[in-house]
């Protein structure tokens, strides 16, 4: 029955969205209420499924699919269930620092490995710095060849609804690492001022002899744990803050803004596909990365992530899955977070290609080497800006203002920032769930399954 109700399902929704799009193109003319009619009961096979299912991927999956239909049959429903989405936000955010504070005291203090910890550190700085980079050049190569911007018509008065952000300095990006208080950071959600102060307070920790230090570890380690569970029990309600916020997403935009800004759409969406065959692939290939056990273990922390437009939601139940996936916590407490940071390939692709959409919608017409310029100053501006919602807002504006582009188009990019949001923020997660396999490899200690250790 489970393998039977999925084809139903498939078939079902595969029925209602041909009709919706004969319909939509006027190849054929049907009538408003069949098409409500058809579209709810493949989502009630969809839901039957689902419940056969027993997988909170699938609830994710299918909410996702139950909140789209809302937005489009009762907008003005929709857009009020986004409390729903902000309350599982909320509360996944609650999780983040605890959780990253406890598992990497205890990754640290508790191996007393202080050598490792530097090794991995430069190990992953290089790895972040060469695939984000390359990231950026694809965005600029993808923007230059699709002229996404050109002949766009600027709207008046746009700037107005735009918040000024002055340019980032050299200096800027370095005091942004580090924490005052790490209560102000917790607050900001800094992640990686939160990082910082738990790689400091481990190594600190493991200076001491063993009486001094164990009680703190014990604590951490218990600290790591309960987190863990409480990020279980904040997943239960995962399917309904997912559908919620797509529900808001289609409710207050409407899909009828695909249609007049597709080509921008197509051009990151298609730039970030070709990132991911051309860059994140042939690397999980030359690791020798069980491919199906990657892609079943990240399968919900991106879904959590396009829906919610936050790699920080996303963040513990990928670390949580990237340890059943065979690397060691002490790794994965490291490596993922600093890649919040340091690692956003989605975001400095998205960045390069938005950057060079602005200038061409203003008719400014850039030289290579001042693309160039504009890509390594991006390098600099995109790291140490924490993976949340909107964050790449603001590096655009300060790019913008650096470059002396005008920020009117970048009203024409909000119109979709959200949809845009989606796809670079899933493969931001997609890329930081790679790069702690990676580091484990280099590091000799991956372990397929949780079994035996993979040749380094």
């Amino acid at each position: 029955m489970k393998s039977k109700s999925g084809w139903y399902a498939l078939f079902g929704m595969g029925v209602a969205a041909l009709l919706a799009v004969l319909n939509h193109y006027g190849w054929v003319s049907i009538n408003p209420g069949i098409l409500l009619i058809t579209r709810w009961i493949a989502i009630s096979g969809l839901i039957y499924y689902a419940i056969f299912k027993k997988s909170l991927t699938t609830w994710i999956l299918a909410s996702m699919v139950i909140g789209a239909a809302l937005g489009h049959d009762v907008p003005e429903v929709a857009v009020e269930l986004r409390v729903l989405s902000q309350i599982f936000l909320k509360m996944i955010k609650t999780i983040i620092a605890p959780l990253l504070f406890g598992t990497l005291v205890v990754g640290i203090a508790g191996h007393s490995h202080l050598k490792q910890i530097g090794r991995m550190g430069w190990k992953s700085l290089l790895y972040f710095e060469v695939v984000t980079t390359v990231a950026l050049f694809i965005g600029l190569i993808a923007i230059n060849i699709s002229k996404a911007g050109v002949g766009i018509k600027m709207p008046a008065g746009a700037h107005e609804e735009l918040p000024k952000v002055a340019p980032q300095s050299m200096t800027d990006v370095i005091l942004h690492v580090f924490p005052e208080n790490i209560a102000k950071s917790i607050v900001d959600g800094q992640v990686l001022q939160i990082v910082v102060f738990s790689i400091i307070f481990g190594i600190a920790l493991a200076m001491l002899n063993e009486k001094q230090r164990k009680p703190m570890l014990s604590f951490a380690e218990g600290l790591s744990d309960v987190m863990f569970k409480f990020t279980n029990i904040i997943m239960y309600f995962a399917p309904i803050g997912v559908g919620a916020a797509i529900a808001y997403t289609v409710g207050h935009m409407g899909l009828g803004i695909l249609v007049n800004l597709f080509h921008l759409l197509a051009t990151l969406y298609v730039a970030l596909i070709v990132f991911i065959l051309v860059v994140l692939f042939p690397i999980a290939l030359i690791i020798k990365l069980p491919i199906k056990k990657f892609i079943k273990a990240i399968s919900e922390p991106v879904s959590i992530a396009f829906a919610t437009t936050s790699s920080e939601a996303a963040l513990p139940r990928a670390m949580e899955a990237m340890e059943k996936l065979g690397v060691p916590r002490k790794i994965v407490a490291f490596v993922m977070p600093t890649g919040y940071s340091f690692n956003l390939d989605g975001t400095t692709l998205y960045l390069s290609l938005a950057s060079v959409f602005v200038a061409q919608a203003a008719g400014i017409d850039l030289t290579w080497e001042q693309q160039l310029l504009m890509v390594f100053t991006l390098m600099l501006t995109s790291k140490g800006v924490a993976g949340v919602p909107r964050a790449s807002l603001v590096i655009l504006l300060g790019t913008a203002s650096s470059f002396g582009l005008p920020v009117e188009p970048i009203f024409i990019i909000l119109g979709i920032d959200e949809l845009m949001d989606m796809a670079r923020t899933s493969v931001n997660v997609i890329g930081n769930c790679l790069a702690t396999v990676v580091i484990a490899k280099w590091e000799g200690e991956f372990k397929e399954g949780g079994d035996e250790p993979a040749v380094a």
